[in-house]
């Protein structure tokens, strides 16, 4: 019987993230319910049998929607149907304080409990779901923040325990390989909320530049980020080394001797590890920030996302939470 070419797109990539585990090995499979995570689920299943890898289906519920338990549980079934060894599941709090979006904060609480989750199993990776179409979102909601070459890298294709398999899989793909292997996923409402930003791009934006510039447009955003990725991660390497080189202390004198855009990765750290949430400082609070550097003139104060400022004080940048 000749394999759905949209079950083959799918299998491929997982096939890949999975070839050097060793037998043996737990794999956790996030899983929303969404085609794009039950179509992973599925083929994490397949590919793992031939491996002897252990998988264990991990779904998250957020409670951000009514009846958001009884869509946890249909989740944990369905995965359990699709024949993972176990399946695991986590009710977590959503906190948008310190000026984090629900998106933001559904996202850093998702993480945080899915690690806890593949320590709890001990899983050696974590495998989302993402796929070439979020990835071209991404770039795009990048560009439009203005934060630099890091936001338009997109994705990682991997982070900590955390593999996203999928990054060169269209969203159709993973819609047509759950029909084909009779899989019912879940569409999320959020997903077709305009209040959401990324919404907006997936149904009124891009739909605009295929159609203005030409089909392709997704894909070619998929690779600008798999380019940018490549310099953004020696860059980051770079500045990770300064970092340290520095010993945590932010001397204004010091870093007038770093190379440009070290400095400003360096800053850009010191103002995350402060607390401040990613997705909202942008180039241009870095920039201000330099400025405590490079152009001082008794600044008082720069105003940070998260209420945070960066103050200079006796030649030190420092980066503190604002009065309320």
């Amino acid at each position: 019987m000749t394999l759905p070419p949209p079950v083959a797109a799918v299998r491929g990539p997982v096939r890949r993230a999975l070839a050097p585990l060793d037998p043996g090995t737990t794999v956790v499979v996030a899983c929303s319910g969404g085609a794009d995570s039950l179509a992973l689920c599925a083929a994490t299943v397949f590919e793992a049998r031939a491996l002897g890898l252990r998988v264990v289906g991990a779904t998250v519920d957020h409670g951000l929607q009514l009846g958001s338990d009884l869509q946890a549980d249909r989740v944990l079934a369905q995965m359990a149907q699709i024949g993972v060894d176990e399946t695991i599941r986590s009710r977590v709090r959503v906190d948008v304080a310190g000026g984090r979006g629900p998106e933001a904060a559904a996202r850093e609480a998702r993480y945080a409990v899915l690690e806890q989750m593949a320590a709890h199993v001990g899983a050696e990776v974590v495998l989302l779901g993402h796929t070439l179409d979020d990835q071209a979102e991404t770039v795009l909601l990048g560009l439009a923040r203005g934060s630099g070459g890091r936001s338009i890298a997109g994705m990682r294709r991997g982070f900590g325990p955390f593999v996203r398999p999928l990054l060169e899989v269209r969203r159709a793909q993973t819609l047509a390989a759950c029909a084909a292997e009779g899989i019912e996923p879940w569409d999320d409402p959020h997903n077709d909320d305009p209040g959401y930003a990324r919404v907006r791009v997936r149904q009124r934006v891009l739909p605009v530049l295929e159609e203005q510039l030409g089909p392709g447009i997704t894909e070619a955003l998929a690779r600008t980020a798999d380019s940018l990725r490549e310099d953004t991660d020696l860059l980051d390497d770079l500045a990770d080394e300064a970092w340290d080189s520095l010993g945590g202390v932010l001397g204004a004198e010091a870093l007038v001797g770093l190379p440009d855009a070290l400095r400003r990765r360096v800053l850009r750290r010191a103002v995350l590890a402060a607390g401040a949430p990613a997705e909202e400082v942008t180039r241009a609070h870095v920039l201000s920030v330099e400025a405590l550097v490079t152009a001082w003139r008794g600044q008082k104060w720069v105003d940070l996302p998260g209420h945070l400022r960066a103050v200079r004080r006796d030649g030190v940048i420092e980066v503190v939470p604002a009065p309320r």
